[in-house]
């Protein structure tokens, strides 16, 4: 993974989404670790491929006093998920990281594939509208 590859895709998406003033966080670790935040703040056992940790909460309405807040969150993937999604789905690690950051991002806005399967399809279109960016 190229680090300076990775700001410039992520400066991207956080610039279409009209978030590029807000700072992001982004941890690469291993499904061990990934699976104690699950755990944690999930309340879910086992290693899952990407974790969002909004420092506000999306839903909030700013103009009712809550303070808007520079950070936009944390963004968290498991490596080694990521390694077996791509073999999996054939497509290159890249790919599939670029996927995930995507995917971690718009949770971070609220989106969430969780609620409704009309959730879930505005999601995945979101999803693939950026990832078209960078694999057209």
């Amino acid at each position: 993974m190229d680090e300076q590859k990775i700001k410039v895709k992520v400066k991207r998406v956080l610039e279409d989404l009209d978030c590029l003033e807000k700072e992001l966080s982004i941890l690469f670790t291993s499904d061990e670790y990934i699976a104690e935040l699950n755990q944690r703040y999930r309340g879910k056992e086992g290693p899952t491929d990407v974790l969002a940790f909004p420092m506000q909460d999306p839903m909030q309405d700013v103009a009712n006093g809550f303070p808007e807040t520079a950070m936009l969150g944390d963004v968290a993937i498991s490596v080694d998920t990521a390694l077996r999604d791509a073999d999996d789905l054939k497509e290159p690690l890249e790919r599939t990281i670029d996927r995930l950051l995507i995917h971690g991002i718009l949770h971070l806005l609220g989106y969430d594939h969780e609620k409704s399967s009309v959730d879930s399809m505005l999601m995945t279109k979101e999803e693939e509208r950026l990832l078209n960016f960078f694999w057209m």
